[in-house]
């Protein structure tokens, strides 16, 4: 899992510039995109996703239609327009004692979950498995047409811990589903990538702010985010791949990670900036602005 995130900072040293970011390059004004990951997964997550959209802030949403609150999470972005809604395709399963599996069925995609019948926890362990990439595609198909089916406006894509785009065949597979539903894909517009998973709590919002604060003129930014309320359902989880996300008598970090970034994004500090610093815009406004045919892979992937 670190060597994953090691990789995600090559990402900020590379861009690609589309259309939208050519012209925006010219007028000297940084773009800004904020997308919140891991939504629907459990209340606490939703919860901080219905805060931030309470706000007015534009930003885009991922969404984990596997998970067992996907549905409080659609009620949510039904009511929040300014909240542009993506698929967070999930291949993993990553706390302890908090699983889940195939929105296909085990029985559809054996290759893809272990004895119980949920999802491998991390990169590594799916990527030292059997997995099929029939069922890779059987099972990603079905959590995009969950998402469509579910009356929520679907922008794009991206992938949960990296994983439908952590080797060339899984990306062939995502970057198929996505010309068949006609969605985008996160980080496939020329978007300078950061992450915030990886800060350390006690750096994060000083980060954040100063990374937003010194964005290059003419540059489009993605920030990958992670929000929630913390509350006793957040506190318990565990993440098993993560020493960050916990303390080193094991106790979980997660929480205080997510209250963290959701305080950051509703501080008094942030809000001026927009307009002043960056554009603020999410995924939809982002494929109208410049189609889905401007979409190409990075060149090093987040």
């Amino acid at each position: 899992m670190k060597k994953l995130y090691l990789l995600v900072a090559l990402a900020l040293f590379v861009t690609v510039y589309t259309p939208f970011a050519a012209h925006a390059q010219k007028a000297k004004v940084p773009a800004l995109l904020l997308r919140a990951d891991d939504i629907g997964m459990n209340h606490a997550v939703n919860m901080g996703v219905k805060q931030l959209a309470e706000s007015g802030l534009p930003f885009s949403a991922s969404v984990m239609f596997a998970c067992p609150w996907y549905q409080e999470a659609v009620e949510i972005l039904k009511a929040h327009p300014n909240v542009a809604v993506g698929v967070h395709l999930t291949l993993n399963a990553e706390w302890k004692n908090y699983r889940w599996g195939p929105v296909a069925g085990r029985n559809a995609a054996p290759s893809l979950v272990d004895s119980l019948g949920y999802f491998l926890p991390s990169t590594e362990a799916f990527l030292s498995s059997k997995y099929k990439l029939d069922e890779v595609e059987k099972e990603l198909t079905a959590q995009i047409e969950r998402a469509l089916n579910s009356g929520l406006k679907i922008s794009y894509v991206d992938p949960h811990m990296g994983m439908a785009l952590a080797t060339p065949e899984l990306q062939a597979v995502t970057e198929k589903l996505a010309r068949k539903y006609k969605l985008g894909i996160s980080t496939y517009f020329g978007e300078v990538y950061k992450t915030m998973w990886p800060v350390p709590v006690e750096t994060k919002a000083k980060e954040f702010m100063a990374y937003v604060n010194n964005l290059q003129p003419g540059s489009l930014n993605v920030v990958e985010l992670h929000v929630a309320q913390s509350s006793p359902e957040m506190e318990a989880l565990v993440d098993m791949n993560s020493d960050l996300m916990n303390t080193s008598d094991g106790k979980p970090k997660a929480s205080q990670h997510r209250q963290t970034e959701l305080n950051m994004l509703l501080s008094p500090a942030f809000k001026p900036l927009i307009g002043k610093k960056f554009t603020l815009l999410t995924y939809a406004d982002l494929i109208k602005a410049n189609g889905l045919s401007s979409m190409k892979a990075p060149l090093v992937r987040p």
